[in-house]
Parts: structure tokens; sequence; C-alpha cells
């Protein structure tokens, strides 16, 4: 049987459309919830409204899966019915991809449970994360619901994470701390740790304690100051490295994601694995991992439209944090929230508030029309002012 992308993706959206996938998702509440809260449920909209909009919210890869991926998953749907059913060797598969062993890898559903998982093995008893604010903030979240809480470190005047202040606050509270959070590039402004600055924490902070580096978006970085984190696990360091499938391979929906680690911090962590991952993201994981010219295109489309929008804001009067991501943060001068309706009112969806820069509005980098309308909206909503150059982190 052909089964379509459209006909492909409409049913996957029906089947899996009540399940929770992540703070990012929830694109027609933007507002954060506040602590204590009750979970909201917001009304998922019909589809052709949904498909009304512009997605700039979430940093998904707007052009979806390439066809080499939905060949591999659409050729899995036999699979629907059965346990233990072909996986195509996507654990050895990940393995073979980054030089390791597959005792150092951990299939997880996104890089989202990668990071519940690593706080559920090291933040029991009242251990506390210890990162910058802002960041990714699944981990804080995760910690707060474990009943412990964080140690958030303010960004550098140039919005960069400041590494010594970590080292200092990682021995001067020790006992405290159960693991340390990176998030690199970080999300929301989209700078990079460099490869010197990682180095210099991993020596930095006591021995044996856990370092998670998330490195969601690794494939759109293009500045050689970074370096994945990889061989510090090779190393045999206390160093997890959270990986997706949902950026550069077009998976969002599909939830699929890993944790490369030391054999022995996967064997901690693996107790507080869910192990649920359907059949068709296998496949589709293990293809994506091969197809490396269709990620090289979204690579460069994606600079190249982040660049073209950046230029244009900053014409408009209005500086751009540089990126190395798939996003970018503009400042606007004032607060974000009222401002996020106005883009939804202009059918474009932008990214929730990231205290404290909450003048700062991040953007996801979508289709060249997508980012036409958003340039329209943004010039409606601001005026124009003098012209700006960046000076802002590396």
């Amino acid at each position: 049987m052909s089964v379509s992308r459209r006909h492909f993706v409409g049913g996957i959206a029906a089947a899996l459309g009540y399940l929770k996938v992540g703070p990012e998702v929830d694109l027609f509440a933007q507002a954060p919830r506040q602590q204590g809260a009750a979970p909201r449920m917001p009304a998922r909209p019909a589809m052709d409204d949904w498909d009304s909009y512009a997605h700039l919210s979430s940093n998904e890869n707007c052009w979806g899966p390439p066809e080499s991926v939905m060949k591999a998953m659409n050729s899995s749907w036999k699979y629907a019915n059965r346990y233990g059913y072909p996986d195509a060797n996507i654990v050895q598969e990940i393995a073979k991809h980054h030089g390791v062993k597959p005792e150092n890898i951990l299939l997880t559903a996104g890089s989202g449970e990668v990071l519940d998982v690593v706080g559920t093995a090291y933040l029991l008893g009242g251990k506390k994360v210890l990162g910058v604010e802002p960041t990714y903030s699944s981990v804080y979240q995760h910690a707060t619901s474990i009943k412990t809480s964080a140690i958030k470190l303010p960004l550098g005047k140039d919005y960069r994470q400041d590494i010594p202040a970590t080292i200092k606050a990682a021995n001067a509270r020790a006992s405290e701390i159960g693991l340390v959070y990176l998030c690199n590039p970080n999300n929301p402004t989209g700078l990079v740790i460099t490869k010197q600055e990682v180095k210099q924490l991993l020596d930095g902070v006591p021995k044996g304690m856990p370092v998670l580096i998330d490195e969601a978006y690794h494939h759109f970085v293009d500045t050689p100051e970074y370096a994945t984190s990889l061989p510090y696990v090779i190393e045999g360091r206390r160093v997890v490295i959270a990986r997706t499938f949902s950026k550069i391979a077009a998976l969002a929906g599909m939830r699929l994601g890993y944790a490369i680690a030391p054999a022995d911090m996967i064997a901690e962590m693996r107790p507080y694995s869910m192990g649920s991952i359907n059949a068709l993201v296998k496949h589709g994981g293990a293809a994506a991992l091969k197809d490396v010219e269709s990620q090289a295109k979204i690579k460069k489309m994606t600079i190249d439209l982040r660049e073209k929008t950046s230029a244009e804001l900053r014409a408009h009067g209005y500086d751009v944090i540089p990126s190395q991501t798939n996003f970018f943060m503009v400042s606007i001068g004032r607060e974000i929230q009222p401002v996020i309706e106005e883009f939804r009112q202009r059918k474009v969806l932008v990214g929730r508030p990231f205290p404290p820069m909450t003048t700062h509005m991040r953007v996801s980098v979508g289709t060249a029309d997508e980012m036409d309308r958003f340039m329209k909206a943004f010039k409606e909503i601001f005026p124009a002012k003098a012209a700006v150059k960046t000076t802002a982190g590396v």
C-alpha cells in the first residue's frame, strides 16, 4: 500500500496529537504556566487552522523529513501490530555513527526524555541541578517535579554562559549539586559554549560530578569555536550528551532521541527510561543518520534564511543575537507577552517568554514564505529605527 507524505503526517497527527510532547509544542498557549498551577490542556486547533499559521515558535525543521526517511517509515507500517519487530538496529546504528558501543547509548522518546532520565538518576535525595538562566528549562522543571530545585546563574552581558562562575559555584556548593547542565548551543540565545570553555568546565568541576550537555542544535553549528563533547564520553568522563532527531532530522512529532554516556552512567539511567518508542520512528531515525546530504541541505537553507532575516531586522533597527542554531533572538525593547498575541493575530507564531530576557523574542527559522510573513508582521508591529550592528556573542 502506498502512503503519501500528506496522509502519513495527517494520520500520525491524529494518532499522536493528544500526547504531551514537551514544552516547545504548546504553540497556541504561549504564556508560561505558573509554578504550582494545574497543567493546562489547550484546545487543539483544527488542521486547516493549524496549517494557516507561520510556525516560528518551536525550533522545528519546517521542511519535513526527507524522502529517504519517509520511505523508511512508510515501509515499517507493517510492524504496527507487532511486538518484537525488526527495529532497523537503531541503537547499533547510532553507536556506529558516533564510534561508540551500544552500551554507551540510551534510546529515548526525544531528547526531552534524556533530560528527565538524567535528572531523576542524579537529583534524587534533594540534589540540585546547576545551570544558567535563560536556557532550555526542562531540567529545572523536572527538578521541581521530583521535589528539588536548581541553582541558576545569570548569563553574561554578552548573553553567553559564564563558565568561570559555573566552575566556582560547582566547587563552592559541591555537596548540594547532583548535576551540571549545559545547553550547547544554548536555547534560547543560539550562542555556543566554545570547545575551550567546555574543557575548562570539565577540568574545573569536582571530579565525578555528572555533566549533562544538551546538543539538540549541534547540526546547525557553523563555527570552528564549537565542537561536540563526544570525545569526553569516549575518555570515560562523567558526561552525558543528549541528542535528538527532532531538529535537523525533522521528526519532532515522532519522538526519538538518545543519550551518549559511559556505560556505567547508561546503566544508572536506564531504570528511569520508559523505552516506549514506536516502530516507525526507529526506522526513520536509522535512515536519517545515513542521509547526510539532506541534512547538509537543511543546514544551508536554515543558515541562509536565518542570516537574511537577521540582516533585515538589523536594517529595521533591531539587534539580533548572532545565532548558531535554527532560531535567533531579536531585541524588541518591550515585554514579549503582548507581542506574542500581536503576531498571533497576524497568523504568525513566535517563541514564548524566556525570563529574564523578556524584552527579546525568539524566532524559529521557517520557510522563505514564513520568514517573509514574519518580517511583514514585524514591520507592522515595530516602527523602523536607525540600523544597528550587532556586537553580542560568539
